[in-house]
């Protein structure tokens, strides 16, 4: 059985039946944590959008980290923050929003940005793009011994993301990801199922 986790990031459109969906997916199998990512849209209109969903996870004990936003964040008392590599700094992250919150950082396919982030108190590191994805543009291409790499000298939990289905995921899970990082693959088609089908393959 392995320890590796679901991690679900929003697609950009969560209005509609989008909270609906959310449940769904959350009721299909196990989801560590749940990232609300939306562009393009202020704050007061991606908080009246979060809400719903940030019930969803919190009523199954769900993480809500918002994707880029401190103040967001904070506004939402959400459980953490995601930060890119252009999105503040880390300390400032956590002096706003606490000592409890869960703050993760994007580290491409660098070792020494991933090590920055883990000196500098991030709680877990996201390494890919690992396969094409259609969710953003890919600048950076991560391979697998990199997982291994961070598992076999950092006790910091390393996330997986990019283009990552349940028929490619497997390898990364090998490789040491303690969480894979999903949007399209969930949310491009039928997101009970595409759960379902990450749950065989994490519990395999």
């Amino acid at each position: 059985m392995s320890d590796c986790q679901l991690y679900l990031i929003s697609p950009l459109d969560v209005s509609g039946a989008f909270p609906d969906r959310l449940a769904s997916a959350l009721d299909a199998g196990p989801v560590a944590a749940f990232q609300f990512r939306v562009k393009g849209i202020d704050e007061h209109e991606a908080a009246r959008l979060a809400d719903p969903l940030q019930r969803i996870c919190a009523d199954r004990e769900v993480a809500f980290i918002v994707n880029d936003s401190v103040s967001l964040a904070k506004r939402l008392g959400a459980d953490g923050v995601h930060l890119g590599q252009n999105d503040g700094d880390l300390a400032d992250a956590r002096a706003r929003l606490g000592r409890d919150a869960q703050i993760g950082v994007t580290c491409h396919n660098s070792r020494h940005f991933a090590m920055e982030a883990g000196d500098a108190g991030a709680d877990y590191v996201a390494f890919g793009a690992f396969y094409p994805t259609i969710t953003k543009q890919t600048e950076h291409v991560a391979a697998p011994d990199l997982l291994t790499w961070w598992q076999s000298i950092f006790e910091l939990p390393c996330v997986a993301i990019g283009g990552i289905t349940p028929d490619n995921a497997a390898p990364l899970v090998a490789a040491g990801a303690d969480f894979l990082a999903v949007s399209n693959a969930v949310w491009g088609g039928n997101e009970a199922a595409a759960v379902q089908a990450f749950a065989a393959v994490l519990q395999a």
